[in-house]
């Protein structure tokens, strides 16, 4: 199995699980196969934007920062690339920075029941 974390501008998670949707390999239903545990975040990136209608100044952090959305699934081997590939079509914002993709091992998984 494979972790995904994907970074997405506030403004592109919709398209994303969309995308994920459209995939084939996504179904979004608790006893859904492909992938699992779905998850979404906001979360604040320290990043000075080249867009500034992006960028707000947060006071906890005393930085300026992007808003952005923190997508968490675990899914197969065999579906991470298509995966990762429909994220970041879906993502894409022309910017230099619009967000980040990572993928990694899961070593172990136990459900609770």
């Amino acid at each position: 199995m494979k972790e995904i974390k994907a970074f997405v501008r506030q403004h592109r998670i919709a398209n994303v699980l969309e995308a994920l949707k459209d995939s084939g390999h996504c179904d979004m239903s608790n006893s859904g196969n492909g992938c699992h545990n779905i998850t979404v975040s906001k979360v604040q990136r320290p990043l000075a934007s080249g867009d500034p209608t992006q960028q707000h100044y947060s006071m906890e952090l005393a930085e300026a920062v992007v808003a952005e959305y923190k997508l968490e699934l675990v899914c197969a081997d065999d579906v991470v690339e298509v995966l990762a590939d429909a994220i970041a079509k879906a993502a894409a914002t022309g910017q230099a920075e619009a967000g980040w993709i990572f993928m990694s091992d899961v070593q172990r998984a136990v459900r609770i029941l």
